[in-house]
């Protein structure tokens, strides 16, 4: 056998013969440059070929899959692909899959040479990792080799894997030079009347959001992505969904773990994505134009509570039926709903407080916001009940569309004797990459 040498990100050892590595190399991508070494790679000196050397490393050292994995993938029963590259990134108009795994990092680094270099490696893979192969050698060529993918994912297929990447406004302070790029509009969110957050699912410098048919596919990429990162940003918090909560374009209405439809009314037009979830020229930040801002809110459930209500209040709760999901002023679920209607006892019959009352576009000057969160349950709480909720997911251009309704929301939502928000964050999305050798946060490193 020919011995060669990876760690555990498929990067060669330092003294690795510079073999090519099982798999074919990334389309597009740069070669390695010769006569860069590994200290002058991550020294910080070299910040830009470093980071173009990144992708390069990914595409000879820990480039595609084997011949032989790629015909298992082409064989999978699920080998539906999303395109990584585009104007704006995957995940975000894609219709929701089933499954989320969000992972929030915060970066340890002070170097944003070393920062460069991770986001160009991770960029890189992910383009990988949504079509389906892995990253780097499953089985090593020599017995004492760490295997450059860890595995669990192999031969399952793309699985329809998105994956999306967003900055947190703590990362554009005095550590990476970035403070002149940061949007006038973006701030961390401000405290609502029904926040309940705990600082293990607040905050963080990075997010990335994985969502796939298959949940161990989305597992797969989030896991390699956090080992590729281990010497410049540690994990914050993950939270896994099990079941999608909004509705995408062409899809039925999921339910909450109420019970309830929820998304009814979400984006689903080209038109309505441009009005209210694509960043424009309006942008005071060029490289902002074409992405989107995510809110990011953990919902813990009081479900024994809510189990135990009358039928007839959890209708008052939310506004519609619970089996139909209709609006209580009509039969169908996408009959409009009539706020101004009253009943036989003067009474309003969609209460004033009710929670699709209250986040209804017509109530809130005009305003919407692309919902894409997802059920999850986390076993049990510190006091025995059942640790489940959403967690919530949101697109919008500007992050004062969501303070907006939120605010209302967190004010008199009756939905709020059964929820705790427990955690939150708010996060840049940049646009879609325009192809190989491209990377998230480059016009950040200018």
């Amino acid at each position: 056998m020919r011995k060669r040498g990876k760690n555990d990100a498929g990067v060669p050892l330092e003294g690795a013969p510079p073999t090519p590595s099982r798999g074919v190399p990334l389309e597009g991508a740069p070669a390695t440059p010769t006569g860069i070494s590994r200290r002058a790679l991550f020294g910080g000196a070299l910040a830009s070929a470093a980071a173009g050397a990144a992708v390069g490393i990914v595409a000879t050292g820990v480039a595609e899959q084997s011949a032989e994995a790629a015909e298992v993938a082409a064989a999978s029963p699920n080998d539906s692909v999303v395109d990584f590259y585009g104007v704006h990134q995957a995940g975000i108009q894609t219709p929701p899959q089933d499954h989320l795994v969000l992972m929030v990092f915060d970066v340890t680094t002070a170097s944003a040479s070393e920062l460069q270099v991770m986001l160009a490696k991770w960029s890189a893979a992910m383009a990988q990792y949504s079509k389906g192969v892995p990253v780097g050698a499953v089985e090593p060529d020599r017995d004492q080799a760490v295997p450059g993918d860890t595995g669990e994912a192999y031969g399952m297929g793309p699985n329809a894997l998105t994956l999306t990447l967003g900055f947190a406004p703590s990362m554009f302070d005095s550590r990476f030079g970035w403070a002149k790029y940061k949007p006038a509009i973006f701030s961390d969110l401000p405290a609502f009347a029904s926040d309940a957050l705990t600082p293990e699912f607040t905050g963080g410098d990075i997010c990335i959001q994985a969502c796939a048919a298959d949940p161990q596919v989305a597992y797969h990429a989030i896991r390699n992505l956090a080992r590729m990162a281990r010497t410049t940003a540690t994990t914050r918090y993950t939270v896994q969904g099990f079941g999608r909560a909004s509705a995408g374009q062409g899809q039925t209405t999921p339910r909450n773990l109420m019970g309830y439809k929820d998304g009814t009314r979400n984006i689903k037009t080209d038109d309505e994505l441009d009005q209210f979830v694509w960043v424009g020229n309006e942008s005071d930040q060029s490289w902002m134009v074409g992405g989107s801002y995510l809110v990011a809110r953990k919902i813990h459930m009081l479900i024994e509570t809510w189990d135990a209500d009358y039928i007839a209040d959890q209708h008052a709760v939310f506004g519609r039926t619970k089996a139909a999901g209709a609006p209580l002023t009509g039969t169908g679920e996408f009959d409009t709903p009539d706020f101004a209607a009253k009943g036989s006892d003067g009474a309003l019959v969609i209460p004033a407080n009710a929670h699709v009352a209250l986040a209804a576009h017509e109530n809130n000057g005009g305003v919407k916001i692309l919902r894409r969160g997802y059920n999850f349950t986390d076993g049990i709480d510190s006091v025995g009940r059942l640790d489940a909720g959403l967690m919530f997911l949101s697109y919008q251009k500007d992050p004062a569309q969501f303070v907006s309704i939120q605010s209302r929301l967190g004010a008199s939502d009756r939905l709020n004797e059964y929820i705790r928000h427990v955690g939150s964050g708010v996060f840049a999305v940049p646009p879609g990459l325009s192809g190989a050798g491209d990377y998230f946060g480059k016009a950040l490193f200018a």
